[in-house]
Formats: structure tokens, C-alpha cells, sequence
């Protein structure tokens, strides 16, 4: 059975913030905790279903029924051309859904998002520690502009 991707709606809100959990599981570094990153990324889906996040879409992937996981898409202007351009804000996976096809489905569709709007590119963060996603990203074309350092101060 294929994988098919079709828009959120508000009976999807607690499959993408159980889904956005996974989040902590995957390089978040040692400054920041894993229950700061997905305390944040749920603040994010909440304003999003909150209706506080316009021109942003949220996508699930599906097989049949059982929904595999999901990809925020918003805008977002380039810090050096001033341009806006499309930015995956969130993709997650369900654990079960690791290797059948639901992320490059709902990076498939986030880039017809992007492209439907007429944005010159799609961008995303990713932590440094997570491999396995930077090599994902980087077979589907994406390829590292910057890198951001932190130093904390406290």
C-alpha cells in the first residue's frame, strides 16, 4: 500500500505532538534538554492548530489508516537576499514508520509547497549529532549553507 500525504486537521493534534516527542531523540546538545526542544516544538504546533500560524501547513503521511508521521512547512526570509523562501520547520516519523517511505514523501510534498508558492528554495535545521537525518537531507539534495555555533553564557 502506498504512502500518501494529505493536510492536517484538528483530529491529527495529538498524533503530531506524541510524534513531535521523538524529537529529543536525536541530538539535541548538551546546553539544551530534551524536554526544551519538544516544550518548543509543541508551542509551534499548538499555534499552528490555534489557527496563530498563517501561511504555514501541516501534512501527514499515511498508509491506509495508520498515520506515519508528519511535516510543518512555513515561511521564511533568507537572512541574505531578503527573499522568502520555504522552510520545513518539522518532519517526524513514527518509530514503526522509520524506512517506508513517509519522510521522503512528506519532503516531497513540502517542496511542492514550496514550489507551488513560487519560493526560490526550502530550507531546514537539523542537529549536528543527527546522522542519520543529515544524510537523508543530503541524498535528497540539500546541501549545508551555514553553521550555526553556540556558546552558552550562564
Amino acid at each position: 500500500m502506498p504512502v500518501t500525504v494529505r493536510s492536517a486537521t484538528p483530529d491529527d493534534h495529538d498524533f503530531v505532538v506524541e510524534t513531535a516527542r521523538r524529537f529529543a531523540a536525536f541530538g539535541p546538545p548538551p546546553w539544551r534538554t530534551a524536554m526544551e526542544v519538544v516544550e518548543g516544538e509543541v508551542r509551534c504546533l499548538d499555534d499552528y492548530f490555534d489557527g496563530r500560524m498563517p501561511g504555514c501547513d501541516l501534512f501527514i503521511a499515511e498508509q491506509g489508516r495508520e498515520r506515519l508521521g508528519f511535516a510543518f512547512v512555513e515561511p521564511h526570509v533568507d537572512y541574505f537576499t531578503q527573499d522568502t523562501f520555504a522552510h520545513l520547520g518539522m518532519i517526524a516519523v513514527t518509530e514503526a514508520a522509520e524506512g517506508s517511505g513517509a519522510a521522503a514523501a512528506l519532503l516531497a510534498t513540502a517542496e511542492q509547497w514550496g514550489r507551488a508558492r513560487g519560493y526560490p528554495a526550502l530550507t531546514l535545521n537539523v542537529f549536528e549529532d543527527n546522522a542519520r537525518a543529515r544524510a537523508f537531507y543530503e541524498k535528497s539534495g540539500f546541501r549545508v549553507e551555514t553553521v550555526r555555533y553556540t556558546k552558552a553564557l550562564g
